[in-house]
């Protein structure tokens, strides 16, 4: 069964950056919805930015300038570069792909989710 693997997280001091990496961890057919959210210890799970397969992003207000959403269409890969990362960026980040499986249905998974702190 596939699932989504996702790495980058960690440590970052306020100021800095990170970039946050999304794949199947077997054979899919093709992607139809991407996405990054995020969640923050208390909080409820929030946007951050998606991405559509003809390239269109939605940002949310807080990350607009600093977030970049993109994928490698032939790795299947989806990313998340986050610059000048402040303290309340802090969060466990996960993404969602909508994506079509080999035996062409329909699916929509989450990634495990992986922290990001910033933090002097």
């Amino acid at each position: 069964q596939v699932q989504l693997v996702e790495s980058g997280g960690g440590l970052v001091q306020p100021g800095g950056s990170l970039s946050l990496s999304c794949a199947p961890s077997g054979s899919i057919l093709s992607i139809y919805a991407m996405g990054w959210y995020r969640q923050a210890p208390g909080k409820q799970r929030e946007l951050v930015a998606t991405l559509t397969t003809t390239g269109s992003t939605n940002y949310a207000d807080f990350v607009k300038g600093r977030f970049t959403i993109s994928r490698d269409a032939a790795m299947n890969t989806l990313y998340l570069r986050m610059n000048s990362l402040q303290p309340e960026d802090t969060a466990v980040y996960y993404c969602n792909l909508g994506f079509w499986t080999t035996s062409l249905r329909k699916a929509d998974l989450w990634g495990q989710g992986t922290q990001v702190t910033v933090s002097s």
